[in-house]
């Protein structure tokens, strides 16, 4: 399985139709040339007054040691299926500036990022499926994550891989059909609730 293109209502870009976060990974490594690139492509992300407010840490199948210690900070559920992913990507969101004001675009700005490393892995037929079921105090502590940091997911990155090595469960929701709220319902003018007029074309 790996393609599931999006059925979308315009014209989109091609990697933004076939992006989708597969649970079933092939046992291949991501070529580090390739995982250089991601990481590339993330840090030209914008941000607000350019902070940059990410940070990355990386966990590959090569170094069993450092990937198993990011594996544990998945709940079970996830460590079942993202094992097989060949890398693990911690992000985290500087929270705080310098001089000790919050930031409350630095999640979003991690987002950002997130997207371009992304699109660049769909470049490269890669897939990612990022992770909110993760402990982030534990991640804090294995990673001495300091306190104006806060850690926002974990990503697993590889080549897809065969839906019958997943659960029946997880293995009908990888075959299912991508679906996505119509734009009405969040494409608002004039006042909340209000579908936009450029919606009735």
């Amino acid at each position: 399985m790996t393609e599931k293109l999006a059925q979308t209502q315009y014209p989109v870009h091609d990697f933004i139709r076939s992006r989708w976060s597969p649970r079933a990974f092939a046992d291949h490594p991501v070529e580090q040339d390739k995982l250089l690139s991601l990481l590339e492509a993330a840090r030209w992300a914008p941000s607000s007054y350019n902070y940059q407010p990410w940070s990355f840490i990386v966990a590959t199948k090569d170094e069993p040691t450092e990937y198993n210690r990011l594996l544990s900070t998945l709940v079970e559920f996830n460590q079942g299926w993202a094992k097989n992913a060949p890398v693990l990507i911690l992000a985290v969101a500087k929270v705080r500036s310098e001089d000790g004001k919050t930031n409350r675009h630095a999640f979003h700005d991690v987002g950002l990022a997130l997207e371009n490393l992304i699109l660049q892995a769909t470049s490269f037929g890669l897939f990612a499926h990022q992770i909110a079921g993760f402990n982030a105090d534990s991640a804090r502590e294995l990673y001495q994550i300091p306190d104006d940091y806060e850690p926002a997911t974990v990503v697993t990155i590889g080549y897809p891989g065969d839906p019958e090595t997943l659960s029946e469960g997880l293995r009908e929701r990888e075959l299912a059909a991508r679906v996505r709220k119509p734009l009405k319902e969040f494409v608002f003018t004039g006042q909340w609730g209000n579908s936009s007029p450029l919606l009735n074309n």
